[in-house]
């Protein structure tokens, strides 16, 4: 029997590693935690320096050949692959294309000179900059965001100057939570001083909007692949997500428009050796595809919907690029047709007091076999305290379900909503304003 594979995770949670577990690739693969979920989430503050000391020294601590370093998690764990990769010699992508990818200033450079009628107009700017609205030269309504974030943190949509003056201290007092230790990365990357060193921490860009789903591909040896397409589905407002379905019921036409420019966009950034996922919207009053930004890595949060179509997550994807190899196809061999992330959010801050017992998740459970439930808060947490969160909602419980059609899901989460009750005692105050 040959010796098995070693494939070490930057940030391991129980959830994922079940998934992993279940690959066919477990049966030749042992996965280790290089860090924990915990170490990259719900911190007080991201020493990269740090980080790196400690993930390489787990590694080293197994006493096992490295065969692969991989990571499902956003920042930090997306770019601390590759530079864990380049330290073991195993295979990855580069630093620079995954910096490229994850600077969202950096990334609209590139994407400009490729597919420049698929992006919106953008600039950076300084939150620090008493004079920023006015050097802007964007009318509203647009969007701002930092250089580097997750999940929507930090991202306001921008309808007036007096909104604009109100959200920056907001901007000034947590932008450099994750900002900082970016920067502290692309200053040590090579990256060219106008973009390592720019003292714009900020980007505005015009509004974008329409049918929303994400491309989960990778690139392999310099082709690009494309496997599924989940729809984004969005609240009425539109500001945070309620669910993402898979597979996509967007016309295949239009799929296959935003696979191109996918290809094009990723190509150009350099990214190899790699997952990925890329959003899009598609505005069908213009008939028109809208690139959003492209992520190197799988969507942990597409995962339980891959493996309830395809039988397998697509964590498969990862492992298989992680080894050097060409991923196997995604075959449709799962419990169901259709799939289907649900979100349970709440737009008012306040402490969480009761979350739904154990009782009541296995009473879900039993009525509806394949759904698996993930509840991230505790009794007594703040929801300010939650990391991540966009800046409009907070999510209180993960619902995954698997059906037969839409209809199927949409007549589960409705039963799931009633079995799951939260108690949660309301600030004054809403989220933002």
């Amino acid at each position: 029997m040959s010796e098995k594979k070693h494939v070490f995770v930057v940030g391991m949670d129980d959830f994922n590693r079940a998934k992993l577990e279940r690959l066919p690739q477990a049966a030749e693969c042992e996965f280790h935690a290089a860090l924990d979920f915990a170490d990259i989430r719900n911190v007080d503050a991201f020493d990269m320096g740090d980080l790196l000391e400690r993930a390489a020294a787990r590694i080293q601590r197994a006493g096992v050949p490295v065969d692969a370093i991989v990571s499902f998690y956003d920042f930090p764990g997306t770019v601390m692959v590759p530079l864990l990769a380049e330290r073991f010699g195993v295979p990855g992508p580069s630093l620079e294309a995954v910096l490229k990818c994850e600077h969202k200033y950096w990334s609209r450079l590139e994407q400009r000179k490729v597919i420049p009628e698929h992006i919106p107009r953008f600039q950076a700017f300084d939150p620090h900059d008493e004079e920023a609205w006015s050097k802007l030269g964007m009318l509203p309504p647009f969007w701002i965001k930092p250089i580097k974030s997750f999940r929507s943190f930090l991202a306001f949509q921008i309808n007036d100057e007096r909104q604009f003056r109100s959200v920056m201290p907001i901007c000034r007092e947590k932008g450099g939570f994750i900002g900082a230790p970016f920067a502290w990365l692309m200053q040590r990357s090579g990256a060219p001083p106008e973009i390592a060193e720019m003292p714009e921490s900020f980007v505005a860009e015009s509004p974008i909007g329409g049918w929303q789903c994400t491309l989960e591909g990778y690139s392999y040896n310099g082709q690009v692949n494309v496997y599924g397409v989940v729809d984004s589905v969005t609240e009425q407002d539109g500001s945070s997500f309620s669910r993402y379905e898979y597979p996509s019921s967007l016309p295949l036409e239009i799929q296959h428009r935003m696979m191109d420019l996918a290809r094009l966009a990723v190509q150009q950034t350099g990214l190899d050796n790699s997952p990925f996922n890329a959003e899009f919207y598609y505005d069908q009053t213009g008939d028109q595809v809208w690139l959003l930004e492209i992520n190197p890595r799988i969507s942990q949060a597409h995962s339980d919907i891959f493996e309830k179509v395809h039988g397998i997550s697509h964590h498969s994807v990862m492992v298989d690029l992680a080894l050097g190899r060409k991923p196997r196809p995604m075959e449709r061999n799962g419990e169901f047709n259709v799939a289907a992330h649900f979100m349970f959010r709440t737009h008012e801050s306040g402490r969480v007091r009761r979350v739904p017992s154990a009782e009541a998740v296995t009473r879900l459970k039993t009525r509806q076999p394949g759904t698996e439930v993930k509840i991230p808060v505790r009794p007594g947490q703040h929801l300010k305290d939650l990391q991540g969160q966009d800046m409009y909602s907070f999510e209180i419980a993960n619902v995954f379900i698997g059906g037969r059609d839409r209809a199927d899901l949409l007549d589960k989460y409705d039963e799931a909503l009633s079995v799951l009750q939260f108690d949660i005692e309301k600030d004054t105050e809403a989220v933002i304003t």
